[in-house]
């Protein structure tokens, strides 16, 4: 009898557990699933997955497929993962889209484009739905150098970045793919045996984020053998180190340097071009057979050369440069001109130096630079584009965009110089370290500028103020000619604020006045240069200078 209600007692007690065993995985596979599978707002609409990352829900509008399977993404979109520059012309109703070394140009409701100056026929067209431009992503994989995948059956569309890392890995059984890394996760997709898997990520315990043919993103245990398809592609930069550019300006004849060696540079920078009042987009180019001589002494000293591309840098070529700027065939003619004298005399890069624009110019100067630099980076030449400091007049300094231009240029260059000018009512040094330091700092901090797109530029001159009552003069005095312009006997006093010497005498019933620029004042600028760990110096201009100057930037620059 007791025994029999022992064992009762046992039966009731492993029932029990059994129901608590239950209860507990019912509850663990509740936990589980729960929290492991989320479904997305997204019915009817298109998933997208841009370098494995579902950002369908980041969507502005929906992508769409036609009935010719191309796949439709809008300009909104477009600007917030590829291009955010992308520009809709009016004038020639007309998209403009730019990446990184392509200039695409679609006229609405066409089926072509052209690309870097190319015209081709394309399946789709750009086209205007609802009050929204769309364009042919699928037909641009070129442009923006991606893979675009849409599969029908997931409704699934991935674009994979080609200059981005991706690794795969074969299956060698069939597996499920779960929705989160646990085995009681739901399954989003499986794979047959002897496919392959996009292996984004390689977790603890074994457990793998990949992405399957359909496009799903999940987790598997089941994989092995994962390959490279593709390593992250890095753009090695043309100047390593320090970039050190000398200007070398002339109106007409090429100066002949053959045999002479500029010490310290890395880049020559000579005024081979500039447009041609009223033309249009034509360009006025100084080179000939002399300027070829200087290309070749120029690569035989190991130097790049970067010639400038200036507008004259005159208030007379104001609209000329206006009527360029503000319309796309003459800007393309302008860029194609370019392109065309950096490949014929095999020049590394421009420089870009374009002044006295009206400052209803900004953007549109801006947006000249978007399309010419992945025309230039297409031939791995480098983009360098000159500006003033970030405050001032009207043609002067609000006529630059600082920050968009240093993003799509290689490098912006700061002319820190005139701070008091030949305009200006009282006399002045020409580039106080004060004043060089606050404006370094603007285009840092206020207009967000990476310091490794800013090279300062530094002057080889100077002026000599004349004031005789309420008259003010001045007149350009070259670092070189200090010493002879100067009395003997003129006291040189150290201002430290501007780090510059100062001198002030009397001649003749007037004051002179003169802030010098010479080796010490240089100095200064280049301890600004490594303070804010600039990409490097520019010197305005070759032949302004003393001989020994050459000396210490050599040393300063390293």
């Amino acid at each position: 009898m007791r025994e029999k209600k022992e064992k009762k007692e046992r039966t009731h007690w492993i029932r029990k557990f059994i129901i608590i065993a239950i209860f507990i995985a019912f509850i663990g596979v509740i936990i589980n699933l729960a929290p492991n599978y989320i479904r997305k707002n997204t019915k009817g609409k298109i998933s997208v997955i841009i370098n494995n990352n579902d950002v369908t829900e980041s969507m502005k509008l929906d992508a769409y497929v036609d009935e010719n399977n191309i796949v439709y993404m809008s300009t909104k979109d477009i600007a917030n993962f590829f291009d955010e520059d992308i520009f809709y012309d009016n004038k020639y109703d007309q998209i403009i889209t730019t990446s990184e070394t392509k200039v695409a140009v679609l006229p609405i409701d066409k089926n072509e484009i052209t690309v870097n100056g190319s015209n081709l026929k394309i399946s789709g067209a750009a086209t205007k739905k609802q009050g929204e431009f769309y364009l042919p992503f699928s037909e641009m994989q070129d442009v923006y150098h991606v893979e675009v995948n849409y599969e029908k059956e997931s409704n699934i569309l991935t674009i994979d970045s080609l200059d981005k890392e991706q690794r795969k890995a074969n299956v060698s059984k069939d597996i499920s793919v779960k929705y989160k890394p646990t085995v009681l996760s739901k399954t989003l997709d499986k794979v047959k045996q002897g496919n392959s898997v996009v292996v984004i990520e390689e977790l603890e315990g074994g457990w793998s984020k990949v992405r399957t043919s359909l496009g799903y993103i999940g987790y598997t245990k089941d994989i092995a053998n994962v390959y490279m398809v593709r390593e992250n592609m890095e753009t090695k930069k043309q100047i390593e180190g320090k970039v050190s550019i000398a200007w070398d300006y002339y109106t007409s004849n090429v100066p002949s340097r053959t045999g002479t060696t500029i010490n310290g540079i890395n880049v020559i920078s000579p005024s081979f071009a500039e447009l041609v009042n009223l033309g249009k987009g034509d360009l006025y180019v100084k080179i000939g057979t002399k300027g070829q001589e200087y290309i070749t002494w120029a690569h035989s000293q190991g130097y790049k050369v970067w010639p400038m591309i200036s507008n004259a840098c005159s208030p007379d070529i104001q609209d000329t440069t206006t009527e360029i700027l503000q319309d796309y065939k003459l800007r393309e003619k302008l860029i194609n001109n370019i392109v065309n004298l950096v490949l014929t005399y095999q020049l590394d890069g421009i420089n870009i130096d374009f002044e006295y624009m009206k400052s209803s110019n900004k953007d549109m100067f801006s947006q000249f630079i978007i399309e010419l630099a992945p025309r230039l980076r297409d031939y791995g030449k480098v983009l360098s584009v000159d500006v003033t400091a970030p405050d001032g007049s009207a043609d002067w300094s609000e006529c630059y965009n600082r920050n968009k231009l240093a993003e799509v240029a290689d490098y912006l260059i700061f002319m820190a110089y005139d701070q008091y000018g030949n305009a200006s009512k009282e006399a002045g040094t020409t580039a106080g370290a004060d004043w060089v330091e606050v404006n370094l700092k603007k285009f840092i901090d206020r207009e967000e500028v990476a310091p490794s797109k800013l090279i300062l530029g530094m002057p080889f001159y100077t002026r000599l103020w004349k004031e005789s009552g309420s008259n003010l003069s001045s007149e350009v005095i070259l670092m070189k000619s200090i010493d002879s312009t100067l009395p003997s006997d003129v006291e040189r006093k150290w201002d430290d604020s501007k780090k510059q010497y100062y001198v002030e005498y009397q001649k003749n019933g007037r004051t002179y006045k003169m802030w010098l620029e010479e080796e010490t004042s240089i100095k200064a600028k280049f301890a600004l240069m490594k303070q804010y760990n600039l990409a490097g110096a520019a010197y305005w201009q070759k032949d302004f200078e003393t001989s020994d100057i050459w000396n210490m930037i050599a040393e300063e620059i390293k």
